[in-house]
């Protein structure tokens, strides 16, 4: 076993937004957007799915966008990654989630290079907008946490364990200086989430299926200025 791959969970049964990795953004749904991003990385992007028959929908669409498929335990997350890397012969793997459709395009390189530099079990870069960053991990690391794992919110987070625990080397890169942004959110987590992220998206003037970043950003903050100056007019009316 020796190759380097992104598994990107996904599942429909999310508890705040049932549904959501199949809701649309502009002409794209959520899991489309995320595939389509991490492929630019031009590493394989596998969806670990749960064995649920609601995610039979993400297997279809995920076979629609061509991408493999791993489907394992619903809320035990860690050992879902754990086989899929194994059935897909990872002993390298960038963990990606799919409430994240604005993922960074660079993230996955950028981590992955710095994990194999370093020698660490874990990295993960700091000062990215909240949902545009991934984690590099190594199988051997995600083996080793599954020996020692008690408690079941470490089975459903994956490398929360590791990222914690001193057996382990987790370290936190820092994010490209023009991409520093940690205070703005553009995960989607709520109702409210996926709203702001389809203004954010309508709003890109570039025409480009794939916006970068940097340009994401600009367009968020550009949003959220206008979202102020008019609830401030509205309130002096």
């Amino acid at each position: 076993m020796n190759g380097t791959g992104i598994i990107l969970q996904a599942r429909l049964g999310s508890t705040r937004l049932p549904g959501k990795v199949l809701a649309p953004i502009g002409s794209r749904t959520i899991l489309d957007h995320c595939v389509t991003r991490l492929q630019r990385s031009g590493l394989p992007v596998v969806v670990a799915t749960t064995e649920q028959p609601e995610d039979d929908a993400v297997e279809r669409a995920a076979r629609k966008l061509g991408v493999d498929v791993f489907r394992g335990a619903e809320h035990d997350v860690l050992t879902r990654y754990i086989d899929a890397a194994r059935a897909h012969g990872l002993d390298e793997i960038i963990r990606a989630t799919a409430d994240n459709p604005l993922v960074d395009v660079g993230a996955p390189g950028r981590t992955l290079t710095f994990r194999q530099r370093v020698g660490a079990d874990h990295v993960v870069e700091c000062g990215l907008p909240i949902g545009t960053a991934v984690e590099a991990v190594t199988l051997d690391a995600l083996e080793r946490a599954d020996a020692l794992v008690t408690d079941p919110y470490d089975r459903e987070h994956v490398t929360s364990f590791l990222r914690r625990d001193s057996r382990f080397t987790a370290l936190r890169a820092v994010a490209p200086g023009d991409l520093r942004r940690p205070g703005l959110r553009l995960t989607v987590d709520t109702p409210e989430d996926l709203e702001f992220i389809r203004d954010v998206y309508a709003s890109l003037e570039c025409g480009r299926d794939i916006p970068p970043l940097a340009d994401v950003i600009k367009a968020a903050d550009a949003w959220l200025v206008r979202s102020v100056v008019h609830k401030r007019i509205k309130q002096g009316a």
